[in-house]
């Protein structure tokens, strides 16, 4: 027998005949709880995160998938989807019920006759950018490179590409997808296109999407990024050129500015350790020689502390800041608190607060991101995708890190503070890729979705009226 929690948010049994009928039909490794993988499988980056799924189905391939969302189906379980398993608000897990495990699944094949990609589920963006630079070619993918593909994607996609060539959901050409029925649908265009407008920034809510089909673009492999960081004294003028140069820049440079704390490993110089700075990082996506030249202003905005710019490999600046987010590589756990929300702008009384507050980061490894937009990404019709803003030209995330548990609480706290400070210069909505952990209200989603919410409950109904995929940013079916 196996206890687990149901859809009714009650507590069942699963008897054992049932199990066998799944292991019967399953390839790939089903865990529970006495499983010696199972410590390991249920753990994501983010230790904030600490649920206790009744069973894991590590899958081999497509059918499994279907095997697994039937058995949850049939017998009203609980169900969530792990890609990755980077996702900062713990939906790839739940307690007690199903975890679809798709991070077996990480093909990538490359056919460079269409300039197009076809990735499964569970792969990386290391994964997508490693293949897809033997060719020469990329596609908007995101920023740390141990992120999953399919959370990425579903929840729109902000990458270093972005304003050159938009989101990763602008650049989706198909999917595969089972839905809540164990049908396997193929959607893009011209197939199911409510479907495949849906899962463009709809998140996980219309089914598991077992592959995806990018399109490319020509670059690399060698690219000009210029990244350069300033003591916290520079940083209310070094912030404002930054957002100046950025606001004439062309649509080949995006970029993202950071107020940090230098952490205190080799990879930096001694005397800069701990000291608190602003920083950006801008990448050029066109000719590394071109990249040196259109950034060279933006490199003359102040007296730098460090300056890490120069030419390389595409891939190398893709993960240049992994080590900062990934358990064991500085840290041994990193705990985090996410929240974000959309700029009508970025003025200088804004910036002053900013650096005031990232004077006093309540740890370390709390950073506050600025991310400018706009370009490709604003050009889409917000009704053309299901990702719900378009327009905004910046983005503020309290990316809110720490590595003792016991500041967890007031850790969210202040970031939850930040957040509604900064809502007078919010232009309405957030990025739900960055929502917070666990906080799943229809408010929230209503306000990220906008105009889009009721199409998308709409889809919803049509193909998961019981609600089965619910563990994400839930868009309940219409009724």
């Amino acid at each position: 027998m196996l206890a687990v929690s149901s859809l009714d948010n009650s507590n069942s049994e699963i008897d054992a005949i049932s199990l066998e009928e799944l292991k019967s039909s399953f390839n790939g490794t089903l865990i529970d709880q006495t499983h010696p993988e199972y410590e390991d499988r249920r753990r994501v980056w983010n230790s904030l995160i600490d649920k206790r799924p009744a069973l894991i189905a590590v899958c081999s391939g497509q059918s499994d998938v279907v095997a697994a969302v039937n058995f949850a189906r049939k017998h009203s379980v609980l169900l969530s989807i792990r890609g990755g398993g980077h996702n900062v608000s713990g939906s790839a897990l739940c307690d007690n019920g199903l975890t679809i495990d798709l991070s077996e699944m990480r093909s990538v094949r490359v056919n460079p006759g269409s300039n197009t990609v076809h990735v499964q589920g569970g792969a990386t963006l290391a994964d997508v950018d490693r293949e897809t630079q033997i060719f020469g070619l990329a596609t908007t993918t995101g920023n740390v490179s141990e992120t999953g593909i399919a959370g990425l994607t579903l929840g729109g996609g902000f990458g270093n590409l972005r304003r050159k060539y938009g989101l990763s959901i602008d650049n989706l050409v198909s999917i595969d997808i089972v839905t809540a029925d164990g049908r396997v649908l193929h959607a893009c265009e011209g197939e199911n296109s409510d479907l495949f407008w849906a899962v463009r920034g709809g998140g996980g809510n219309f089914g598991v999407v077992t592959s995806f089909e990018f399109r490319l673009f020509p670059l690399g492999p060698e690219v000009y990024f210029a990244s350069q960081f300033f003591s916290i004294d520079q940083a209310s003028t070094v912030c404002r050129r930054w957002r100046d140069f950025m606001e004439s820049a062309s649509e080949d440079i995006s970029s993202l500015g950071f107020f940090w704390t230098i952490p205190k490993i080799l990879a930096f110089p001694k005397e800069l350790h701990g000291q608190r700075v602003f920083l950006y990082g801008a990448l050029h996506a066109g000719t590394a020689t071109q990249g040196e030249a259109e950034l060279a202003p933006l490199r003359d905005i102040g007296e730098p502390v460090l300056d890490l710019s120069s030419m390389g490999p595409y891939c190398s600046w893709q993960s240049g800041f992994d080590a900062f987010f990934t358990p064991g590589a500085i840290y041994k756990n990193i705990y985090a608190y996410w929240k974000s929300l959309y700029l009508s702008g970025i003025t200088d009384e804004h910036i002053d607060e900013l650096v005031e507050t990232a004077k006093n980061l309540p740890s370390d490894q709390c950073l506050i991101a600025i991310w400018h937009l706009g370009g490709a990404m604003a050009r889409v019709a917000e009704e053309s995708t299901a990702f719900g803003k378009r327009n905004a030209p910046y983005m503020l995330s309290y990316d809110s890190c720490w590595t003792e548990p016991d500041l967890s609480e007031s850790i969210i706290a202040w970031t939850r503070k930040q957040v509604k400070q900064a809502e007078r210069y919010a232009s309405g909505g957030l990025y739900l890729n960055f929502p917070g952990v666990d906080e799943n209200t229809e408010e929230q989603v209503r306000a990220a979705y906008g105009k889009n919410f009721d199409r998308l409950a709409d889809v919803k109904r049509k193909y998961d009226p019981a609600n089965l995929y619910r563990v994400n940013q839930n868009i309940r079916p219409q009724m």
